[in-house]
């Protein structure tokens, strides 16, 4: 059963649907009760005279019977085939409006008006290329003037308080002059509606490299700050993030450090600006800090009193700030003293120094007859009995150093470290940011 009807429905003719709604844009008004032949030939003839001179309806035919409009043919668009209802409504005696027509699908018709228009636009280009090259011209001489003006030394390193932000003034100018001399160009083209449209989609890209490159940004911005306001100097022992070492150099990317091992410690600048940061080098005087365990019976006054005068008596010391010594804590056997000294940093080492005041003070404790606490220890048998402490014979004690013994604690380690630093800023000085004379905070 359904076969049959499946070939009855192949076999009807397939009309072609009407592109367009037969009651769109239809006339309105009382319609006559007059018509003839002679009427319905002048609406075809009038309807056929307007759609020669708006071109585009070669392949529409026209006929009229009894006032009603029908259309039939092909068009290149839909909104010509649309336009065709407004135009035939607007003649006189029109009763209605039978559109028929069809967008074409010939290949051929489609591209012709492609290829007019790009002829045109080809030969308007032509025209327009003595323009263009005025335009060029006032836009290479408006850039020229900006360039000439950035590579001038003097006036960006006088209003710059470094190197680094006097190039980004002259990047600034450049930047400046590109823009005013594409205002220029676009003005004598009379196309300054464009730039509207440049700048937008410029804006745009720019929000969109922006997060693309946050981090990169973050740290050149926090380049500029570092470098304007510096809170290190070439040289200076530092911590910064837990990172300690000599500065050597200060780029627009990172802060590069010597530690003290040697090595080279790179950190980015946006982290060296959020960091805490300490610079051991601002003040000369530094202050060693050490801690000695005594026996809890010992004399505590005497110990640090005795402690107190060694410190005083190292050559190396300052008296000014004075050392200072205190009882810090209470063991389970021992007594705590915390012994601090303070020294020039410039001259001595903070290392070698404090190894020294350890190793006199405790020969010094040792003379006034203040024990240091010793472990004890249990020895358990086999037979699980404590077994007997045997004696040692002590070798004899060496003799007690003084304070005038202590050994040479001059800061040699430190200036062979300056030396290095020193040299590698010679060698790679252009992309150092550090200046000696730049405010610090």
């Amino acid at each position: 059963m359904i076969l049959p009807l499946l070939l009855l429905s192949l076999t009807l003719p397939l009309a072609p649907l009407p592109l367009f709604a037969q009651d769109s844009n239809q006339p309105s008004g009382t319609i006559e009760v007059e018509d003839n032949r002679e009427t319905d030939a002048a609406i075809a003839n009038r309807i056929r005279a307007i759609l020669r001179e708006i071109g585009g309806y070669e392949d529409v035919t026209v006929t009229v019977a009894a006032g009603i409009v029908t259309l039939r043919g092909t068009v290149l668009d839909a909104a010509k085939a649309a336009e065709l209802n407004v135009i035939v409504a607007r003649v006189e005696g029109v009763v209605a409006i039978r559109n028929e027509v069809q967008e074409t699908t010939d290949v051929v018709r489609r591209l012709d008006p492609a290829i007019e228009r790009f002829i045109a636009r080809f030969w308007q280009t032509v025209a327009y290329l003595p323009l263009f090259a005025v335009a060029l011209v006032a836009f290479m001489a408006v850039v020229t003037v900006g360039v000439l003006l950035a590579r001038l030394k003097k006036p960006w390193d006088r209003i710059a308080p470094n190197a680094f932000i006097a190039d980004i003034y002259r990047q600034v100018v450049r930047l400046a002059f590109v823009v005013a001399g594409i205002v220029v160009s676009l003005d004598i083209l009379n196309a300054t509606a464009l730039l509207g449209t440049i700048l937008g989609a410029a804006g745009i890209i720019g929000l969109a490299i922006g997060f693309a490159v946050k981090d990169t940004v973050e740290n050149f911005i926090a380049s500029i700050m570092l470098s304007i306001r510096q809170p290190f100097r070439p040289n200076d022992a530092v911590e910064i993030n837990g990172d300690e070492g000599k500065v050597i150099r200060l780029t627009s990317r990172a802060t590069i450090l010597l530690s003290w091992d040697g090595n080279h410690i790179r950190i980015p600048n946006a982290t060296v600006f959020k960091s805490r940061i300490v610079n051991f080098s601002l003040n000369a005087e530094r202050r060693f800090k050490f801690s000695l365990g005594i026996a809890p019976d010992a004399d505590m006054a005497l110990a640090v009193q005795v402690a107190q005068d060694t410190l005083n008596a190292l050559p190396f010391t300052l008296k000014s700030p004075a050392p200072n010594v205190w009882i810090d804590g209470v063991g389970d056997s021992t007594v705590t003293l915390t012994l601090i000294g303070w020294i020039n940093q410039n001259d001595t080492s903070l290392l070698g120094a404090r190894g020294e005041a350890i190793r006199i003070c405790m020969a010094a404790l040792t003379q006034a007859g203040i024990e240091m606490p010793e472990p004890t220890y249990r020895l358990i048998g086999a037979g699980g009995a404590t077994a007997a402490q045997t004696e040692r014979t002590a070798p004899a004690p060496a003799p007690a150093p003084t304070p005038d013994d202590a050994l040479d604690v001059q800061a040699h380690a430190e200036h062979e470290l300056e030396a290095i630093v020193e040299e590698e800023r010679r060698v790679k000085g252009d992309e150092d940011l550090l200046n000696r004379a730049a405010p610090t905070e």
